[in-house]
């Protein structure tokens, strides 16, 4: 079986727009944050932890990462979503973002490697942003 490529971005957020995301948003769910302070989706997270956001781990291999209680899946994290990151494969991304529109997301954010144009649509059709194929921690060292 062939690995799902990731897409370029059709269209992508402007700098304004990640700047007004990330100044806005005060809860992030990482959906596949890993509990291996080795892992990317690890120490993203801590890097927002440490620059004041709350940070959801979304994923049912765990039970607990950087002292937040893990959730399975969107549906069953208990407060508003301002931002669900996404660190897993370019095919769990259509699942992943119908979760994100059900949990009432503001927005999603396709880390860097991940594009899926289709699924940025639909978001953006149900009034979410969309950031695709950017490292949320070097737009936050970036732009805020």
């Amino acid at each position: 079986m062939n690995d799902p490529v990731c897409e370029l971005p059709k269209r992508n957020a402007s700098n304004d727009e990640i700047r007004r995301l990330l100044t806005e948003a005060k809860t992030i769910a990482v959906v596949g944050l890993s509990e291996d302070p080795s892992r990317d989706s690890h120490r993203i997270a801590a890097y927002l932890r440490e620059h004041g956001y709350r940070v959801i781990p979304v994923n049912p291999k765990v039970r607990e990462v950087l002292g937040e209680k893990a959730y399975p899946d969107l549906a069953s994290v208990p407060v508003p979503i301002d931002i669900v990151d996404v660190f897993r494969r370019v095919d769990a991304i259509p699942a992943i973002v119908d979760e994100a529109i059900a949990a009432g997301a503001k927005a999603v954010w396709m880390q860097l490697g991940l594009a899926h144009n289709a699924s940025a649509e639909k978001a953006r059709a149900a009034g979410l942003g969309v950031v695709m194929n950017k490292c949320i921690m070097v737009e936050h060292r970036h732009l805020i």
